[in-house]
């Protein structure tokens, strides 16, 4: 169902599911002596997933519900009974949404039914039974589920169409888009009657257009004036322009470089977008002043550019403008799969992430009073893996703790921490985690 609200920004904070915590338990039954470790693994938290689908054309609902939750993972149990996976949390969201996290883009959603994760559940804890080995026989050591990835995120819709429609308010966009189309935008004689961005599909020819009708611009729209550069971003993604000017402008050549240079001071790219230019409300209008008007307009017009007379009304040359303008989508898509092959085709050479995982940091980052009043020094350790490590250590167990000491041992990082002058008592700080360097 689709919203008669607009809405092209929003912010949500979302949230995965955390992992379920691995258990402690050991096998307890009659003739049985000495049972081994039975404790179960925690279940994986739910992925929140965002799912584009074109039912949608605004972003109102994220301003209702600005937190979106997956579902935790529950808990192991005994009997190495693994806890199930908290359920995805999938949202929709409406074709051509731009999802950004500290202003870097984490996921473009421009088809139907295309799907990214956006925040990963947390994976769950080892229970007890994962950690028994030929020399630890009865491990007392069960790791805590990791939190889900929870952080704000920025949306921004823009409007996926073949052609955008650009003009002055009152320009005649909204009646074209009514004929040519089955979208029914509001029609008055009055200016910015568009106050949102309104999509219509013209079916011609046993093919079709998907066009979009961009509110009317003004002269410093890319700089916010008028209704501003809020709709400009919504013919970024357009692959045709559709310029049309009223053929009764006093100056016409003026309306025509007005809107350009307001495309040109907003993207370059989108300044260079093809397009077409219509002189609109044509029905009636003596040839000697269309042409006239016509002649202007090829001043300040690109040669190449097509120049077509149209009435919506009199449904004058308007499917030979939608033929045109056929021509030159499927011109810019093809070039558009051409680049993206491109692009997959130049080699990169990068660290995977599994060695991006290894890469760690130690430093020295102060001194602070033990608890029995004693300086000692703090080292700090950063990486993701051994951060990922500390996040599942249950700083409660002491074998667990020592099990991370352990870990740091065959990172290196131990031997880095004595080269830079940790002792037994130093601090060793990793996340949100404190501990002795050596067990106390």
């Amino acid at each position: 169902m689709k919203s008669s609200m607009f809405v092209d920004v929003a912010k949500v904070f979302v949230q995965a599911g955390k992992g379920g915590d691995g258990v402690v338990s050991f096998r307890h039954e009659i003739y049985i002596d000495k049972g081994g470790p039975d404790g179960g693994d925690g279940g994986k938290g739910g992925d929140v997933i965002f799912e584009a689908t074109e039912n949608l054309n605004t972003l109102a609902d994220f301003r209702f519900k600005p937190e979106i939750k997956a579902e935790n993972g529950q808990n192991g149990a005994k009997a190495k009974r693994r806890g199930k996976a908290g359920e995805d949390k999938i949202v929709k969201v409406p074709m051509g949404t731009l999802v950004k996290r500290d202003n870097k883009i984490i996921a473009d959603l421009v088809k139907n039914g295309e799907r990214a994760i956006i925040a990963r559940g947390g994976d769950g804890g080892f229970g007890n039974a994962h950690f028994k080995s030929s020399v630890r026989q009865a491990p007392k050591i069960a790791e805590l589920g990791e939190l889900g990835e929870m952080f704000e995120l920025e949306l921004e819709l823009k409007l996926i169409a073949d052609v955008g429609l650009l003009g002055f308010p009152n320009a005649g966009k909204s009646t074209f888009l009514s004929v040519v189309t089955n979208a029914r935008p509001e029609i008055a004689n009055y200016e910015f009657t568009t106050l949102k961005p309104n999509l219509g599909v013209a079916d011609f020819d046993n093919t079709s257009l998907l066009i979009a009708d961009i509110p009317g611009l003004i002269e410093g729209a890319s700089k916010g004036k008028g209704l501003g550069d809020t709709f400009l971003r919504h013919v970024e993604r357009t692959a045709v322009l559709l310029h049309l000017i009223d053929v009764y402008s006093d100056d016409i050549a003026k309306s025509y470089t007005t809107i350009r240079n307001e495309l040109k001071n907003y993207s370059h790219n989108l300044n260079s977008r093809p397009e077409v230019v219509v002189l609109t409300k044509t029905e009636g209008l003596d040839n000697d002043i269309l042409n006239m008007q016509i002649n202007e307009l090829r001043k300040v017009v690109n040669p190449k550019t097509d120049i077509i007379p149209i009435s919506s009304l009199a449904h004058h040359n308007l499917k030979e403008t939608l033929r045109i303008l056929k021509t030159k989508v499927d011109e810019v898509r093809s070039k558009d799969i051409e680049a993206y092959e491109e692009d997959l085709s130049v080699p990169v050479i990068s660290l995977n992430e599994e060695q991006n995982s290894e890469i760690w940091d130690v430093y020295k980052t102060g001194c602070k009073t033990n608890e029995s009043g004693e300086e000692v020094s703090v080292f700090t350790v950063r990486g993701e893996k051994i951060e990922r490590f500390a996040r599942r250590t249950n700083f409660d167990q002491f074998d667990a703790v020592n099990r991370l000491r352990y870990i740091m041992k065959r990172m290196g990082i131990s031997h880095e921490l004595v080269r830079q002058g940790a002792l037994g008592d130093s601090i060793i700080r990793i996340g949100d985690s404190e501990f002795t360097f050596i067990e106390q």
